[in-house]
């Protein structure tokens, strides 16, 4: 995939968040990634993942996260706040800019962490007593004491769809975006609907386009939060767009203006960047149109 946060995960070896001695033996070799509070990561001089070790950062901290391993070495999560004093970095990078500069490992990784992070940092206390959470499973289990509810991390699915009427391609955009910038339109999965139900109610609400069929293509992890974006084809009746309150405009563009847009040749259009699953669904969508791929 074009896309980030998908390429070179690391293998989550679920088995041994219960270990406690084996992630002791690989704490000291393993690859720590320290995120601050607004889920940016630790960076050296040159912008890039610092090498650091558990060795580095001393003893493992109870709110360590193991993410996984790679060719045998343990990479984990570590708050910043509970890294030791006096650590040397340069800096910290959020996730969107360290996407296009960071090795796809890494990158991917630095994904990883920052939903797990952030779903602990908002869920310290039980969601049915209050009680203080005690964490298990190296990280990805809260356990409240006082009734015993385990909470896991939470995900949420969201569509996201490249809608078509056949020649032209429906991109929508929010008042708060840079200028010209569209995109594919998207939404949340609601409880006891379907995906391709998600599509049809989003599409219309968004736009009072009418769907007439989709298909699933591929999916992202979007870390903006803790969604996950399930990209899908949509067909629809040629319908004129009139929007709601959650997008400024929405419109119909033919593929010579996508592709324009697409080779960032268009002076009234631009589209999302390359790390989105949006912008591969509108690449997709243009090589289907015109047998090509866009330049």
């Amino acid at each position: 995939m074009d896309f980030r946060f998908v390429e070179a995960p690391l293998d989550r070896a679920e088995h041994l968040r219960t270990d406690s001695a084996v992630l002791s033996r690989l704490w000291p070799e393993a690859r720590v990634l320290v995120l601050d509070a607004h889920g940016d990561a630790a960076v050296d001089a040159d912008g890039a993942p610092p090498a650091l070790t558990g060795t580095a950062l001393g003893d493992r901290p109870d709110s360590a996260v193991f993410l996984g391993l790679h060719d045998e070495q343990g990479w984990f999560a570590l708050p910043a706040g509970d890294a030791p004093q006096g650590l040397s970095v340069h800096g910290f990078v959020d996730l969107r800019s360290a996407a296009a500069s960071w090795p796809l490992r890494d990158s991917t990784a630095f994904a990883q962490a920052r939903a797990v992070l952030h779903w602990r940092a908002r869920h310290r206390h039980c969601g049915a007593c209050g009680a203080a959470l005690q964490w298990a499973r190296a990280g990805w289990l809260g356990r409240c004491p006082q009734c015993g509810t385990e909470h896991y991390p939470r995900t949420d699915p969201a569509i996201i769809v490249a809608v078509t009427d056949g020649t032209r391609l429906l991109l929508g955009r929010q008042a708060a975006w840079a200028p010209r910038r569209y995109s594919t339109l998207a939404g949340f999965v609601e409880p006891g609907e379907t995906l391709e139900q998600t599509v049809a109610r989003e599409v219309f609400e968004e736009s009072a386009v009418r769907v007439r069929s989709c298909r699933y293509l591929a999916s992202q992890p979007w870390p903006f939060p803790s969604s996950l974006m399930l990209g899908f084809l949509a067909e629809a009746e040629p319908d004129v767009p009139r929007v709601n309150d959650e997008l400024e405009d929405a419109r119909w563009f033919d593929a010579d203006a996508i592709g324009a847009a697409l080779r960032d040749a268009n002076p009234e259009l631009s589209l999302s960047p390359a790390l989105s699953i949006s912008r591969w669904l509108i690449a997709r969508w243009y090589a289907l149109q015109t047998g090509a791929e866009a330049g």
